[in-house]
């Protein structure tokens, strides 16, 4: 590949990482965002540019080799989704044809773009995808305008539920002294943040990438599960099974990222990994 000039649209907490892990490695990156720079902490080697993705021009993206969208809504709701997924794709893909340097533009979506929920396996070839969440049918189609607009150059970067030291909703969960009923067989997915980012920079510098990544470990797992092994874990009493909710439900998803790419292959290194750093962190607390 000739020289790389990277560019990660979205400074947020998977985005940021990105910029910063490139811009260690010595790659040439940009992080783009809307506010300014000391909002954010860029590596010495990272450039900044404050802009707003849907005012961009060709000129301004022209010496990009590699274009990364990592972005959240403003609001979590349909017109946030459109405003920020779709919106933004939809721009990128009027100024396709422009971008003579480009050679790849990658778009972190989300799993939830698979609509099965009977605890199917999912993988890359799974057809057709038919989301069933409308925020989830929103991200779909911004897969597709940047699809259609950019063909192969394309690549679609699928995250499972995200979790690491600073996302620990599952934890809470297991720390509550009067924990809600859950069902006996809800399979789930997730990929620890730090692998995600690590994910998201090989992606964006690999000589041949996928066209497709199911971004998530080697190993689903039910909720049920989960919560009994992260109750026993720090000591607390483990989840009951809610008898009103026997039937399978959630998806089990095959993961086709490089084992090699992985800190955290499965969810047990990944919450032991949290538990020993809120460990090493109280015990720093309590000298």
């Amino acid at each position: 590949m000739r020289t790389q000039n990277l560019l990660i649209i979205g400074q947020g907490g998977i985005g940021l990482p990105v910029t910063n892990k490139l811009a260690k490695d010595g790659v040439n990156v940009t992080g783009l965002a809307r506010r300014e720079r000391h909002h954010y902490v860029l590596h010495d080697n990272a450039k900044f540019l404050q802009a707003d993705a849907l005012m961009l021009s060709a000129e301004q993206l022209q010496g990009f080799t590699a274009i990364a969208i990592i972005v959240t809504p403003n609001e979590y709701s349909i017109s946030g989704y459109n405003n920020s997924y779709l919106a933004i794709s939809q721009h990128l893909a009027t100024l396709a044809n422009k971008l003579s340097n480009l050679v790849r533009i990658v778009f972190i979506s989300s799993t939830g773009v698979y609509g099965q929920d009977n605890g199917e396996w999912i993988d890359e070839n799974t057809a057709p995808v038919t989301p069933e969440r409308e925020a989830s049918q929103v991200i779909l189609q911004a897969e597709q305008v940047l699809q259609q607009g950019f063909g192969d150059k394309a690549i679609i970067i699928r995250p499972s539920g995200i979790y690491g030291r600073e996302r620990l909703m599952r934890l809470r969960k297991a720390k509550e002294k009067q924990k809600e009923p859950v069902a006996a067989e809800h399979w789930s997915n997730r990929i620890m943040d730090r692998d995600l980012v690590t994910v998201i920079a090989k992606v964006m510098t690999i000589d041949r990438p996928r066209s497709i990544y199911i971004a998530t470990d080697y190993l689903p797992v039910t909720t049920f599960e989960l919560g009994t092994w992260l109750s026993k874990q720090i000591g607390e009493v483990p989840p009951v099974i809610d008898d009103n909710k026997a039937a399978v439900t959630g998806k089990r998803l095959h993961s086709n990222i490089p084992l090699a790419w992985l800190d955290y292959p499965d969810w047990q290194a990944g919450y032991r990994d949290i538990l020993h750093h809120q460990q090493q962190h109280q015990n720093q607390h309590s000298k």
